[in-house]
C-alpha cells in the first residue's frame, strides 16, 4: 500500500518538505495552501522533476482538506515566518489561529495521522497541535532537534575539519535562544570534542548554534531558514515511515521526564512506525540541567500566555 503524506503549507519550507520526500520516494505528497493555484503550481512542477530523480512519487496540490485525506502523516508548515528583528514569540498568538485552523481540519480527514509539527514558536505550537488533535502523545511530534543539532554538527565539523557524518551531537531544550548543546555528549568518530576544540571555540559554537535561525533571517531579510528545516522534517518521515528507529532530538509531551510535566521539550527520542516510542533521559551536569531549566520556563511561559486560546 502506498503511503501518504500531507504538507500544510505550500511555503519555502512546505515546498522544500515536499520536494525531498518525493525525491527520496518516500510517500505520496498532498500540499495544500489556503493561496489558490500555489499548492497547484508548486506540486506540478515537482511532479514533473520525477522523471529526472527516478521517483515515482504522487505530487498533489490542492486547497481542500478532502484531498488530504488517510495521511499517514501530516507535516504542519503553515505560518507568519519570521522577520528580522522579530523573535520566535512575536509568532506566538498569530500562529497559534493558523496552526489551530489547520490542524484541526487535517485531522477530521486523518484521524489515525502522526503529526510532525513545525510552525513557530515550535514548542508552544506543538502544544496547540496537541490540544486540538486530541492524538496521544506518541503521535505529536515537534521538528526542532534535528534542525538544532544539524547546525551544531555543521559549525564542529567546519572548525574541527572533519566530515559532519562522523559528529555525533545533541541539542536539547526549547527551539530558541535558550536551546542546550551538549558538548559533553559530543564527538567525533568517538573522541570526545572537547579533545578536538577548546573551550572558547566550543563556547562560540554553541552561541552560534541557539542563533543560527537568527543569522540566516539576518542575511535574508525577508524570510527564514526552510532547506535545512527541510531536510530535518525528511529525516523524520523516513524513520517513522520505515519504522528505522532512529533517535532523534525532537520536541515531545513530557510526563515526568527531565521532572517536566505537561510541556513539549526538545529530547532524544526514538522514532518508528507509532511515532514517538520512547523518550531517553539522559545524564545532565549541573550546569547542563540549569540550562534545560532555564530554556523549559522559556517555553512554560509560552504556553501559559497560550492557555486561554487553547480551549
Amino acid at each position: 500500500m502506498r503511503r501518504k503524506v500531507t504538507v500544510i503549507g505550500a511555503g519555502n519550507v512546505g515546498a522544500s518538505v515536499a520536494l525531498g520526500l518525493a525525491n527520496k520516494e518516500l510517500a505520496d505528497v498532498t500540499i495544500i495552501d489556503i493561496v489558490e493555484g500555489v499548492p497547484q503550481g508548486k506540486a506540478l512542477d515537482m511532479l514533473e522533476a520525477c522523471p529526472v530523480e527516478g521517483s515515482d512519487s504522487k505530487i498533489v496540490g490542492t486547497n481542500d482538506y478532502a484531498d488530504t485525506a488517510n495521511s499517514d502523516i501530516i507535516v504542519q508548515t503553515a505560518g507568519f515566518p519570521r522577520k528580522p528583528g522579530m523573535s520566535r514569540d512575536d509568532l506566538l498568538l498569530k500562529n497559534c489561529e493558523i496552526v489551530k485552523s489547520c490542524v484541526s481540519q487535517a485531522v477530521k480527514h486523518s484521524p489515525e495521522a502522526i503529526l510532525i509539527v513545525v510552525s513557530n514558536p515550535l514548542d508552544a505550537m506543538c502544544q496547540v497541535a496537541y490540544k486540538t488533535s486530541g492524538f496521544s502523545k506518541n503521535r505529536v511530534i515537534g521538528m526542532a532537534g534535528v534542525l538544532d543539532t544539524a547546525r551544531f554538527r555543521t559549525f564542529l565539523a567546519e572548525a574541527a575539519d572533519v566530515s559532519v557524518e562522523n559528529v555525533n551531537a545533541f541539542v536539547l531544550g526549547g527551539h530558541g535562544d535558550t536551546m542546550v548543546p551538549l558538548t559533553r555528549y559530543t564527538s567525533v568518530a568517538g573522541i570526545p570534542i572537547s579533545s578536538i576544540l577548546d573551550k572558547a571555540t566550543l563556547d562560540a559554537i554553541v552561541q552560534r548554534t541557539r542563533d543560527g535561525g537568527a543569522e540566516i533571517v539576518k542575511h535574508l531579510k525577508t524570510g527564514s531558514a526552510y532547506y535545512a528545516p527541510g531536510a530535518a522534517v525528511v529525516e523524520m518521515v523516513e524513520s517513522i515511515l520505515k519504522d528505522k528507529k532512529k533517535v532523534l532530538p525532537c520536541a515531545a509531551y513530557l510526563e515526568g521526564e527531565y521532572g517536566v510535566n505537561g510541556l513539549f521539550v526538545g529530547v532524544p527520542v526514538k522514532l518508528g512506525a507509532r511515532g514517538i516510542e520512547q523518550i531517553y533521559q539522559l545524564e545532565l551536569a549541573a550546569d547542563e540541567q540549569a540550562g534545560l531549566k532555564k530554556s523549559i520556563d522559556a517555553v512554560g511561559e509560552l504556553v501559559n500566555i497560550l492557555e486561554p486560546h487553547l480551549g
